[in-house]
Formats: structure tokens, sequence, C-alpha cells
């Protein structure tokens, strides 16, 4: 499944601008990957290992603005459209599994 974090934090004072890129960094740093502005995805091998990722990023919420953190599945994740212009690309690929023996 691929967990989304989507925000909207205000940046209107540079107490505030530290903040939204201390939540930036976190999500880089939890293995996010921007997709947009204020929109970052991240792939998660199970629903137990997305609730982790939930419960980690509550603990680094900012105390202003909005954050929203959806789950999708895989095959719903390959079924989004995305577009460079006119031009549609592939979305994204889960990352490969390693197997440990």
């Amino acid at each position: 499944m691929w967990m989304f974090a989507m925000f909207d934090l205000p940046v209107t004072s540079k107490e505030a601008r530290k903040r939204y890129a201390q939540f930036r960094k976190a999500l880089l740093s939890r293995g996010f990957t921007m997709l947009q502005f204020s929109v970052y995805a991240r792939h998660c091998s199970s629903e137990e290992f997305a609730d982790g990722v939930r419960q980690d990023i509550r603990a680094v919420l900012p105390p202003d603005g909005q954050v929203r953190l959806l789950g999708v599945t895989d095959r719903q994740f390959g079924k989004m459209e995305v577009y460079f212009g006119k031009k549609r690309t592939r979305t994204e690929e889960p990352p490969k599994q390693f197997m440990l023996f």
C-alpha cells in the first residue's frame, strides 16, 4: 500500500517557515518522496507497517496548519493518472523488496 501525507502549513513568519521545513525533513527522513508541493508518498509493505508510519508522523505534527494521511492500495495507486503538461507518464513503482533468509 501507499501512504500519502498532504499538508497545508502556514509560512507567514520565520518560525512558521522553520516548522514547515522541519516537518518536510521529517517526512523525507521517514522514507517519503515528494510527488507535488506539499504532497508526499511512501510505500508501505503492509497495513500494520502503515499504522506504524501514521503513528510516527503523528509524533512530529506541527502545532499549526493541516495534515492529511491517506492510505491507498498498490492497485489504486497504479490507476492514478499522471501528466506532465499534456503528456501522460507512468506512476512510480513500489520499491523492490529484499528477501532475508
